[in-house]
């Protein structure tokens, strides 16, 4: 279909272009002496231009698949010969060429007045292949340079408009944002009585009222941890004021509290801290930036090497016959071999392989005496 319609456009190309050579051969000045006899032809010369129509009609619809063909090979080249060619320096160039044929105009005005004329044509030239080159060249050297700072320059933009969308009250760099989970967690406290945080922490309004719906619920378990989880803020708040920041933020539009977070983790641009595995992976397939306590509370276990010594004390059987299982004062289960007999009692262990799983560290040993 296509096709067809590219054909008939060639084909009226061809009907204009016959019409307008027809009147060009029809102006009086214009025909040829032959025609000049043929009285017919001069009084009824829409004739002449009639012919024309159908002759170049005719030839511009005959050729059509020759152009076309032509056309699709000039395309595949320029194609081929650009497909090494990244879009940024295809920009960079025709800007440069741009910049430098300007620069070129400028400096050819005072030229232009120089009396000898072969000399002011020859400079203007020379100026102008010369500015073109460069503009073109110039960009093309320091593309990695200009992109850099086209980003930062973006990056700058974004925090002002971020600025203004917040009335005036920007929030600091570094400003993350806890959820529900890692607030009743508790643990978020003692990571910042020891300082490796950075930057204020929001509670959202909308973790708040969870916080709030929980300690007023009828099931003891989710009243207790609405309640440590209302203490811990309180707890953070008097300890370390303006650190911890309350937010009057809500989306209601959105009805989790998880959604929430993650659209304002997205919008303002700040890291979530959670101990959630679900909320951590969904950050991630969203390219919000997220802190898992967990994940960190793994991290800054002891190294235990295969062929070390440890004392443990077992307190229950493993799943494996003579099996017992130890734990550490971090909570790692450590599964001793031949331990049963030693339940209750102070051992030494050697350690045999470490396992690490998406729940945490096993580590596996033998009971050396007693």
């Amino acid at each position: 279909m296509l096709k067809k319609i590219l054909r008939g456009i060639c084909t009226v190309i061809g009907i204009v272009l016959g019409y307008l050579l027809g009147l060009l051969v029809c102006r009086k000045d214009a025909l040829p002496e032959l025609l000049n006899h043929v009285q017919l032809l001069r009084q009824n010369q829409w004739i002449v231009i009639l012919i024309f129509v159908i002759i170049f009609g005719f030839i511009f619809f005959i050729i059509f698949p020759l152009v076309a063909r032509i056309g699709k090979s000039i395309s595949e080249a320029v194609e081929k010969a650009t497909a090494e060619v990244r879009l940024a320096d295809i920009v960079l160039g025709i800007f440069g060429l741009i910049i430098g044929l300007l620069i070129a105009m400028l400096i050819c005005v005072p030229v232009g007045r120089i009396p000898i004329s072969w000399l002011s044509s020859t400079i203007t030239l020379i100026v102008y292949v010369l500015m073109a080159y460069l503009g073109v060249t110039i960009p093309l050297k320091k593309r990695d340079q200009i992109l850099d700072s086209l980003q930062v320059m973006r990056e700058n933009s974004s925090v002002k408009r971020l600025n203004r969308r917040k009335g005036g009250n920007p929030l600091e760099e570094h400003t993350k944002v806890l959820d529900t989970s890692v607030i009743i967690d508790g643990r978020i406290y003692d990571i910042i009585q020891s300082g490796f945080l950075e930057g204020p922490l929001v509670v959202p309004s909308f973790v708040l009222g969870e916080l709030q719906l929980l300690a007023d619920n009828g099931d003891d378990l989710k009243r207790v941890r609405g309640r440590r989880g209302l203490d811990i803020i309180n707890k953070m708040q008097s300890e370390y004021g303006s650190l911890i920041q309350i937010v009057d933020k809500d989306y209601p539009n959105l009805s989790g509290v998880d959604d929430k977070l993650l659209e304002m983790g997205k919008e303002e641009k700040m890291k979530i801290i959670t101990n959630d595995y679900n909320l951590n992976k969904v950050a991630k397939v969203r390219g919000i930036p997220v802190l898992n306590i967990n994940e960190l509370a793994n991290a800054v276990k002891p190294v235990v090497l295969p062929g070390e010594t440890m004392q443990v004390h077992p307190v229950k059987n493993g799943k494996e016959s003579g099996q017992a299982v130890a734990y550490l004062d971090d909570g790692t289960m450590i599964v001793v071999e031949n331990g049963r007999r030693f339940i209750g009692q102070q051992i030494v262990v050697r350690v045999t392989s470490v396992l690490q799983t998406a729940a945490g560290r096993m580590i596996f040993g033998k009971a050396e005496h007693h």
